[in-house]
């Protein structure tokens, strides 16, 4: 795993992103106080699954010889309210809510249709979002003056 690494000055929100060779940016939009140079942290989140998600639905039908000549996904992040998820375990609050939406385009079958739509809930960034997740935090040393 390369190491990613975000830096920006603390009088913004405006961030450079740095993983391995690719380089790109990170913001928040205008109306919360960013300049809207790069997509929100949720917004990578949103599309680490996306990306993770039709990687691997295009791996899975290549090695099972499933006809699928595209995939489209579409994830939307919002905070709900818990009463309105029947399916979560969090009973009082909000919960960060991600909405996927997979578009198969080529001949399938109703039959291979169903069998990537649950390969999908198999991809490894929706299996790290729906885990334990452990976090370690540390401050590196100070650069030398």
């Amino acid at each position: 795993m390369r190491d990613v690494v975000s830096f920006g000055p603390a009088t913004g929100f405006a961030q450079t992103v740095e993983v391995g060779s690719h380089w790109f940016a990170a913001d928040e939009p205008v109306e919360r106080g960013g300049t809207d140079t790069g997509p929100t942290p949720y917004d990578l989140l949103a599309a680490a699954l996306g990306t993770c998600t039709s990687m691997t639905l295009g791996f899975y039908a290549r090695r099972e010889g499933i006809p699928l000549e595209d995939v489209r996904v579409v994830v939307r992040h919002a905070r709900i309210h818990t009463e309105d998820c029947a399916a979560c375990a969090t009973r009082e609050g909000r919960i960060d809510h991600l909405q996927r939406e997979i578009e198969l385009t080529g001949p399938l079958s109703d039959a291979q249709r169903e069998d990537l739509l649950r390969i999908a809930d198999r991809c490894p960034v929706h299996r790290t979002l729906t885990s334990d997740i452990h976090i370690t935090t540390r401050l590196a040393s100070a650069p030398a003056r």
